[in-house]
Parts: C-alpha cells; sequence; structure tokens
C-alpha cells in the first residue's frame, strides 16, 4: 500500500463511523472529521433535544459486529444511542482517525483528488485526500422558514429556532411554546415540554399518518417496516415476486392488511375522538420517512397539555411593544415566547464549490447518485448515509463495504448512460410515489431491506436462504450480516480507480475549480 492513498470522510455519525471502521480494517488510511465535539451525528449532545428517542428497537438498531449493552432498555434515548456509537469508535480503534471540533469549509477538486480547508481552534489549514466520502447526513443543515415580522418577535424577547438547537427543557419552563410541524420530532420535542410549559401548541401543515410501536400481539412498527413481507405490501420500482401477487391477485388482502393496521392505529391513538385523523390512506405513511408515534403525546393532547392546530401554518410573527405572539392561516393568535421550528432538513453539502453541487444534483436539488453513493459526474467523490432508512445501522455497512469494494476495483459497474437513465428512473419513481416528499432523492423507506440487498447483489455477497426466508416474517437482525465482514476479512492492495462511470473530462479543468476557487 503506498501512502498516497489517503481517504478524507467527512462527518461521524453512524454512516462515517461505519465507513471509517471498514475502510481502515481495508488498510487505507482514513481521517474522520466532524465539527462537532463528540461522535453521533444527530445523537451528538449539541444536537439532542428533549425527548429523542431511537424509532428502533435496540434489536434491530444495532451494528451486525457490536451488540448493544444488555443492560440498555428496548428503546434508547438520545445521550445512550450517542454512547452506544462513542463504544463503537474506542472498540474499533478509530479515535486515533478522528479530528473533533474540526469543520470542512471547503472542498476542491485536484489533479490528484481533493484540496480541503478544514477549520479547527487554531484556524483554518490546508489539508488533501486522494478520496473523499461525504457522511455529512441528510439531516445535517436546519430548514426554519422565513416568517414575515420575526425582526419584530425577537425584539419583544420571542425565541425562534430549529428543533436540532432546542437542548433544554428547562428554557421554557412556565413560558407558550408553539411547535412547528408533525413529525416524530415535533411530536417528541411537543411531549417533551407539554408539561413543564405554561402552553404547548402544535402547528400541523398537513397531519400525517403514524405508527404505534406496538398494536397487536403479533402485529407491531418493526414488523411491518423491517420484514420482507411488510415492504412487498408497498409498490417499488421494480416488483419482485411477491411484490407483483400483492399487487395483483392478492391486492385485496394487502388493502385489507394495510386497512386493518389502520384502524388499530386510529383506535390506539384515539384519534377521532382528537379531530387528529389524517387524509387519505395509511400506505401513505411510508413516503420518505416513517411517522412513528410519540409515546404518550395523544394522551397530552386528550388532557388538554397539547393542542394540536391541524391544516395550518403560522403567517406572520408578531412583537414590538407587544408580547410576543404568531397569527395562523386558519386566523387565530397565539401567544408565543419560543417557537421551534420541527421543519426538516436541507439536502445539501455546503462545503462544495456550485460547480460540483450542480453536477451532484438534477434542476430540482435531487441527488443523482448511483446506489445513492456514486455520482456519476464527479470522480473521487463517494456518499455514504444518503440512503435514509429504518436500517440505518446496517445499511450503512453494507454502503462501507461498497465503497471499500469501489476504491479496491472490485466492483463491476454499469456504464455511465446505463446509471444515468437508472438514477432517473428512480427519481421519478420516488416524486410519484412520494408526491416530492423522498429528501431530494436521498430515502429509500420502506425499502430498508431491498436496498441493502441491491448492495449486496453488487458485491457478490447473498444471504443464506434460511435466512432470506426468516427475514419474511421476522424483523430483520443486524448479526445476519456478520458475514460480508468475514468474507472481506483478507486486505488487497488498496488503489483508488478514476471513477469507471465518472465523466471523462476532469473538475479540474473547469476555471471554478481551482484551489481557493468560487464556494
Amino acid at each position: 500500500m503506498t501512502s498516497g492513498n489517503r481517504i478524507a470522510i467527512v462527518g461521524a455519525g453512524i454512516a462515517g463511523l461505519a465507513c471509517a471502521k471498514v475502510l481502515i480494517q481495508k488498510g487505507f488510511p482514513v481521517e474522520i472529521f466532524d465539527r462537532a465535539p463528540d461522535v453521533g451525528g444527530v445523537w451528538s449532545a449539541t444536537r439532542r433535544y428533549p425527548g429523542l428517542r431511537t424509532q428502533n428497537s435496540k434489536n434491530t438498531y444495532h451494528f451486525s459486529d457490536f451488540p448493544m449493552p444488555s443492560d440498555y432498555p428496548k428503546v434508547l434515548d438520545g445521550e445512550q444511542m450517542q454512547a452506544y456509537l462513542a463504544a463503537y469508535a474506542d472498540h474499533f480503534g478509530l479515535r486515533e482517525h478522528l479530528r473533533l471540533n474540526t469543520e470542512v469549509v471547503a472542498a476542491d477538486p485536484v489533479d490528484s483528488g481533493w484540496l480541503l480547508e478544514v477549520r479547527d481552534e487554531g484556524g483554518i489549514h490546508r489539508s488533501s485526500c486522494d478520496h473523499l466520502v461525504i457522511a455529512n447526513g441528510v439531516f445535517s443543515e436546519p430548514n426554519i422558514p422565513d416568517y414575515r415580522g420575526v425582526e419584530l418577535f425577537r425584539a419583544a424577547g420571542g425565541q425562534l429556532g430549529h428543533v436540532s438547537e432546542f437542548l433544554d427543557v428547562e428554557a421554557v419552563r412556565g413560558k407558550s411554546v408553539v411547535v412547528v410541524g408533525y413529525g416524530k420530532s415535533a411530536c417528541d420535542i411537543a411531549e417533551a415540554v407539554s408539561d413543564v410549559a405554561a402552553s404547548t401548541t402544535v402547528v400541523a401543515r398537513r397531519l400525517l399518518w403514524k405508527m404505534p410501536r406496538t398494536m397487536a400481539r403479533v402485529l407491531d412498527f418493526e414488523r411491518l417496516m423491517l420484514t420482507r413481507f411488510g415492504e412487498a405490501h408497498f409498490h417499488h420500482l421494480e416488483p419482485g415476486r411477491m411484490d407483483r401477487y400483492l399487487d395483483g391477485p392478492g391486492s385485496s388482502f394487502r388493502i385489507s392488511n394495510l386497512d386493518l393496521i389502520q384502524e388499530l392505529a386510529t383506535k390506539r391513538m384515539n384519534l377521532r375522538e382528537l379531530g387528529l385523523l389524517p387524509e387519505g390512506r395509511f400506505e401513505e405513511i411510508a413516503e420518505s420517512t416513517v411517522g412513528l408515534t410519540t409515546e404518550n403525546f395523544y394522551e397530552q393532547v386528550a388532557n388538554g397539555r397539547i393542542v394540536v392546530h391541524r391544516d395550518t401554518t403560522i403567517t406572520e410573527m408578531y412583537g414590538g411593544r407587544e408580547a410576543p405572539a404568531v397569527r395562523l392561516s386558519n386566523g387565530q393568535l397565539l401567544p408565543a415566547d419560543i417557537v421551534v421550528c420541527a421543519t426538516g432538513f436541507q439536502q445539501r453539502v455546503p462545503f462544495l464549490t456550485p460547480y460540483v453541487q450542480r453536477r451532484l444534483t438534477d434542476e430540482h436539488g435531487n441527488f443523482r447518485l448511483h446506489r445513492q453513493i456514486l455520482p456519476l459526474d464527479v470522480p473521487n467523490l463517494s456518499f455514504t448515509g444518503y440512503n435514509s432508512s429504518v436500517l440505518s445501522t446496517v445499511n450503512a455497512e453494507v454502503n462501507a463495504h461498497w465503497i471499500a469494494a469501489l476504491l479496491a476495483g472490485h466492483l463491476k459497474l454499469p456504464p455511465h448512460d446505463v446509471a444515468s437513465e437508472q438514477i432517473d428512473a428512480r427519481l421519478r419513481w420516488m416524486d410519484e410515489r412520494t408526491r416530492g416528499h423522498h429528501a431530494h432523492g436521498t430515502a429509500v423507506v420502506p425499502f430498508s431491506i431491498r436496498n441493502i440487498d441491491e448492495m449486496l447483489a453488487d458485491l457478490k455477497f447473498r444471504l443464506p436462504l434460511r435466512t432470506r426466508a426468516a427475514q419474511w416474517f421476522r424483523t430483520v437482525r443486524p448479526e445476519s450480516y456478520r458475514g460480508l465482514h468475514d468474507r472481506h476479512k483478507q486486505r488487497p492492495e488498496p488503489t483508488i480507480p478514476p471513477g469507471p462511470v465518472a465523466d471523462p473530462t476532469p473538475l479540474d479543468r473547469h476555471p471554478a475549480q481551482t484551489p481557493g476557487g468560487s464556494r
């Protein structure tokens, strides 16, 4: 192995850590950058909002070769999940490769790879690498709406911020809190503050279907979303045998199953009585994410501690000489000392030049990535964690092995035009299926297992038949994928190929791509 084959990974969350661990075991020199002082990404102490919990149980939300501590509860809180990831980094010797409190502020392609500008406590420095792995996550850049009147609102003492910036529940004691959004983070934080805030209001532009963790003895969230039979209830671009059956001769069976789940969920959460029954069918739960019910949220709505304004938005903020308040699109004026926006994230990579970003995305800002990993037109670059999934730990591990095989020259890729057509077809299908709610092409929900299968097929790795058969009706067990690590224990001589599906025109010839170019 030569000393020049250096890999830089931006992000020390689940995907970044898994990628680093696999690449290091393959013999690649790796450096991991993260602007936070700790590992964990969304689980970092710098981003953990009150009420944050894992969606999955610990039985399905861990790495294949690093089990959860036996004394951990079935559902982890944010602190426990971060501690697990920190232990993972320690166990596999990743600490010496980590550069925490270090932000990549610019990345420019050059002849030999990438020139990086990084900022740490000592200022801005330059670094370089032969291949850049972006693991900053699809939940890294908070999205806050641009409300009219926000200056007056803040001048009156009102506070506006993103849910990822809200860390202390005591900060809202005795205050009026308005939470914007109806996803899991919105409901999590509303429930967490509802017993200490003077009032807690949720402003929901659109009600989403949610699912309790358990609804019946043999039916729960993981059996629907983390089994092959559950996945087959949703329409895939390339349907398999069971998908075709459930969409054809067995369609009445599929519809009946989803109708049953919808009715059980409705009754469990008292949605009719609370006036919170969403429009549309239950299968819309699997657009770009999966809505899991926040424990005790609907109980707090029932007892008046949380008020939900459905099908409405904030149109204006008020302040000045008055107490801070917000006006809703239904005409109501609400007191609002604190407005917490659980309004999602922007899917972008801010440290890349505009020219590179344009080559990564289509005209709608959707990432054009083969297997949601490899850009077709930017050499020496790959992504990990851009396949947002309910099996994120296993997806990240398989993603890491895919990148390792790519860098070692062991991956057979389709021709550029074939891969381009496949990407465009996938984005069109995702747009139709989710009505545009697909996080700019970075989501695979509800097809987490299918996404893993596709990557494994590229790696020429197949699970034992008994394991695949069990996954039809039993939830996926991360341990089932340990064989991938065992198979690839040998360390081939790392080589950085020029990029088999990349555009043959070098990016560094473009005037905007010289070191220190536009950002």
